[in-house]
């Protein structure tokens, strides 16, 4: 495939407000409905940089390193960062957002592996991927590099 795309295409960004049913007994939110909510965002980011159907393959490790409370808002963002022959990799991030006092924080972020599906089913070839712009560039680089850095903890802590 010859066909190229751009981290910018693929940028996904979706707010969800935090509720009671998302909430444990603390009024925080739930961690399987913040990696849900990841895996959705990363999946959207997929499927715009890729135009067809993705399912997930794999999602990297991930530190829930600030709570979201009850009334905040979660933002989620995603963007393709790298690709396979027929797969993508997806950096998402997630802050919390106070919206009575304008504050944010960022409570995760994790790296997911689309692959990208024909109307069959099959394994299908994805675009290369451009980063015309600096900011796409750095945005690519940073995603890369938090990548490596996180494969290096995870080795790091197996060994010891």
């Amino acid at each position: 495939m010859t066909e190229t795309g751009t981290l910018a295409e693929s940028y996904t960004e979706m707010t969800e407000l935090l509720l009671p049913n998302d909430t444990n007994n603390l009024g925080r939110a739930l961690g399987g409905a913040v990696l849900h909510w990841m895996d959705i965002a990363g999946a959207i980011a997929g499927m715009r940089f890729s135009n067809t159907q993705v399912v997930t393959a794999s999602m990297d490790h991930v530190d829930f390193i600030s709570p979201i409370d009850l009334g905040e808002v979660a933002v989620v963002q995603a963007y393709v960062f790298n690709t396979g022959r027929t797969s993508v990799d997806v950096k998402v991030d997630v802050r919390a957002e106070d919206p009575r006092e304008g504050e944010e924080r960022k409570t995760t972020a994790s790296f997911f592996t689309f692959v990208a599906l024909d109307e069959e089913g099959t394994p299908t070839e994805v675009p290369d991927l451009e980063c015309p712009t600096e900011e796409e560039a750095a945005l690519r680089e940073e995603a890369v590099e938090g990548r490596r850095r996180q494969f290096e903890d995870l080795v790091d802590r197996m060994e010891e």
